[in-house]
């Protein structure tokens, strides 16, 4: 067996509530901190291979419109484009989140003119460019390789998986949060729309993605952030309304394509989790300890219906006490025993995490988290 399908049965044996060989491990990484280990290992350095982890997503380019930014403004360390989603910009230095400053749609009317570049379309697969998911975040990046170019060195050692959004997640970026708060309540059959109009066009990408692959793809992601640190960010009943028949659309054809579906979504989402096993999601991160979220906790209760990843403390690998580290390890492998757990942060890793810091926690899984656990 390769290690790539070595590493996607080791998933899959989690995600299925079942004990592999060892607990499988994923991550997500800001800039920051991948310089500081590029400092420290050489610049050369992939976090992936490094830490042996076991996979890895690759975004393709999701924009609606498919062209280079246009950069409106640019002082200093200050940047401002505008973007494929039609969003207007700013990063700032070495800030962690951009600031949105504009969007293109300011009424609830403009929403039924704002066209889709075909999902299908091949430049998001197999040509270089600019894309707003990829390259703003907490730094600013030009012209990266294709999504093929990207995931083609992977496959062969880690379990590759693709990704799309939930219609919330692409919504916000092309009218802003505020808006699709407000017009939930004011417009809601043009909103509805508007979602549906997404949901097909996500779905058709995913459709495009697999095909892409070309039976490369282990998994895919599926990015929706709808809750905040103390809950949802709007209704229960709005959200399984408006939104979760489409997630559950992307979920069934990724199954049909024998591929692990895993829901990242930051905050306290607890109110929809139970939507989620019901829906048949494999796995739900990132579970921010910040928003209040234990793992352990949260396996008891959906034990055999709901798989977790994440929830290691970022505070607590910023701070840097080494027993600390070994402590947040060890109390959250508690999860991992009879599978359901993959082991990753609670949202990123931060430039704020020493090296050494990160290194630590993954040498305590690599020691404790063997079957059968030993905590």
């Amino acid at each position: 067996m390769g290690k790539a399908a070595e590493k996607t049965e080791r998933l899959r044996s989690a995600l299925a509530h079942r004990e592999g060989d060892r607990v499988p491990a994923g991550e997500f990484y800001w800039t920051g901190f991948l310089k500081r280990c590029e400092a420290k290992w050489g610049e050369d350095f992939d976090p992936y291979r490094h830490f042996d982890l076991d996979y890895i997503v690759v975004n393709p380019n999701m924009d609606p419109h498919i062209r280079p930014f246009k950069v409106l403004r640019q002082e200093g360390e200050d940047i401002v484009v505008r973007t494929g989603f039609e969003a207007t910009i700013r990063r700032s230095g070495d800030l962690p989140m951009p600031y949105f400053e504009a969007f293109s749609i300011n009424e609830p009317e403009q929403m039924a003119d704002f066209a889709f570049d075909g999902p299908a379309d091949p430049r998001r697969f197999f040509q270089s460019g600019d894309d707003q998911i990829n390259c703003v975040g907490d730094a600013l990046a030009r012209d990266i390789p294709s999504w093929e170019a990207r995931l083609s060195p992977y496959t062969e050692d880690f379990a590759v998986f693709g990704s799309v959004c939930e219609p919330f997640e692409y919504l916000w970026r092309i009218i802003g949060t505020e808006n699709a708060l407000m017009w939930m309540a004011t417009d809601p059959e043009l909103l509805n729309d508007f979602v549906r109009r997404i949901g097909e066009f996500m779905l058709a990408l995913g459709r495009a993605q697999i095909e892409a692959g070309r039976g490369r793809l282990a998994g895919m992601y599926i990015w929706g952030d709808v809750a905040y640190r103390k809950g949802m960010l709007f209704g229960v009943s709005r959200w399984r309304e408006m939104f979760k028949p489409h997630v559950k659309a992307l979920i069934d054809l990724f199954h049909a394509h024998n591929l692990m579906a895993i829901y990242h979504g930051c905050g306290c989402a607890t109110d929809i989790l139970g939507d989620m096993a019901e829906i048949g999601l494999d796995a739900y991160n990132p579970l921010e300890a910040k928003a209040g979220l234990d793992v352990v906790e949260l396996k008891k209760q959906y034990v055999g219906k709901l798989a977790f990843c994440g929830n290691i403390d970022v505070r607590v690998l910023e701070k840097g006490d080494p027993e600390a580290i070994r402590r947040e390890v060890l109390y959250k492998l508690q999860a991992a025993r009879g599978g359901g757990y993959i082991f990753q942060s609670d949202h990123s890793v931060s430039s704020g995490v020493a090296p050494e810091s990160y290194a630590l926690a993954v040498e305590t899984l690599r020691k404790r988290g063997r079957f059968p656990l030993d905590l």
